[in-house]
């Protein structure tokens, strides 16, 4: 059976004899195919971002964009006189996305080629398939909520971050002026494809690597001994979208964290350490122990420090007998373990969670 191909993330289009028809220098009023259009939207509700690279003026070629009703459907637009190759790159880096996920379509073979040249991950396409692109496998992701909106959340990166490079104070200062606010969730149905995709991602922040399905998480939802949580953040500037995952079983005298797994794009706000204190917090309330799986892996160094910083440690402890696998080969992960005491509330975000241990189903509430 042939590998599913990777999925683009990221479309990039030339304008001039692709988007729309006509050269934007010889023709002001060059005209957008409805078909065209509708391709972008269709796009667009899949998740998949758009940017534009052209050799073009970029306040005339902006200004188009806007007559024609389409501008905002762009995260990033490199319009200039350099050449394309450098377009993407500039495109693919402030996105931070892999040159397998980039997409570009032209109406040039020689600009494809250039492009190819520098960059041969990027997948590219001449302009006579533009509006079949909605039709291939690598323009149909599972769509997700998140996926719907995504859009939204990289504009509202964009000014979030223009807005740290001008707030002059400290960090923690700067946490707190955007109003952020975890959400902390049992998941549902509804929730495990993204939940799926942040397991298979997320590896810089993921505990163990290991990756759980659809079924799985599906599975472990219907356990009474498990809990499945969902994290989303927003602040001011919109939704940042489901950032995290965490898998609980629930024993005796230990909660079993089985996989704790962030969103890098959340790193800098601190989500992984708050999550950690308030698992924490909530174990201490109930008078158990923490156990947490972790697996080195050559990129998860991050998540060994915030295990370390939160107070695990590699010390053994007579309640870690009663974890499933407990003294066998678990292919390379190690238990972590700790002895949960009462946390302080966050200072840099508010945080609502529901009432956390087996059976538990009440409404949500502040862990504060």
């Amino acid at each position: 059976m042939p590998e599913a191909p990777t999925v683009i993330k990221c479309l990039i289009w030339d304008l001039d004899n692709t988007l729309w028809r006509g050269t934007l220098l010889e023709d002001p009023e060059v005209a957008l195919p409805e078909e065209i259009r509708r391709t972008i939207a269709e796009l667009d509700s899949r998740g998949i971002l758009q940017a534009v690279a052209s050799k073009n003026d970029h306040d005339h070629a902006w200004q188009r964009l806007r007559d024609l009703g389409i501008a905002e459907y762009f995260v990033l637009a490199e319009i200039g006189w350099h050449p394309k190759s450098q377009s993407v790159k500039a495109i693919a880096d402030r996105l931070n996305f892999a040159m397998s996920t980039i997409a570009f379509i032209d109406d040039q073979p020689a600009e494809q080629a250039e492009v190819a040249y520098h960059h041969p991950e990027v997948r590219c396409y001449p302009a006579e398939r533009a509006t079949a692109l909605a039709g291939l496998p690598e323009f149909s992701p599972v769509v997700t909520s998140d996926a719907r909106r995504r859009r939204e959340m990289y504009h509202a990166g964009f000014r979030r971050t223009a807005e740290r490079e001008r707030f002059t104070g400290p960090d923690e200062a700067f946490l707190r002026s955007l109003d952020l606010v975890m959400e902390i969730q049992r998941a549902d149905d509804a929730d495990l494809a993204r939940l799926e995709e942040l397991t298979l991602r997320t590896s810089q922040m993921n505990a163990t690597g290991v990756h759980y399905s659809g079924s799985d998480l599906s599975a472990l939802l219907a356990d009474p001994g498990h809990d499945v949580l969902a994290v989303s953040l927003t602040d001011r500037f919109g939704p940042h979208g489901a950032v995290g995952v965490l898998l609980i079983g629930y024993h005796e005298r230990v909660w079993h964290l089985k996989l704790l797994a962030t969103s890098c794009r959340v790193v800098s706000f601190g989500a992984g350490s708050v999550l950690l204190d308030r698992l924490i917090d909530a174990a201490a309330a109930a008078g158990v122990h923490l156990a947490a799986d972790f697996r080195p892996t050559d990129r998860n160094r991050i998540m060994e420090i915030a295990y370390r910083f939160a107070g695990f440690t590699g010390d053994a402890c007579d309640c870690l007998a009663a974890l499933p696998g407990a003294g066998a080969d678990r292919h390379g992960i190690e238990f972590r373990h700790l002895v949960a005491e009462r946390r302080p509330a966050p200072t840099t975000m508010r945080v609502t969670a529901p009432a956390l241990g087996p059976g538990q189903g009440r409404p949500r509430m502040p862990l504060s």
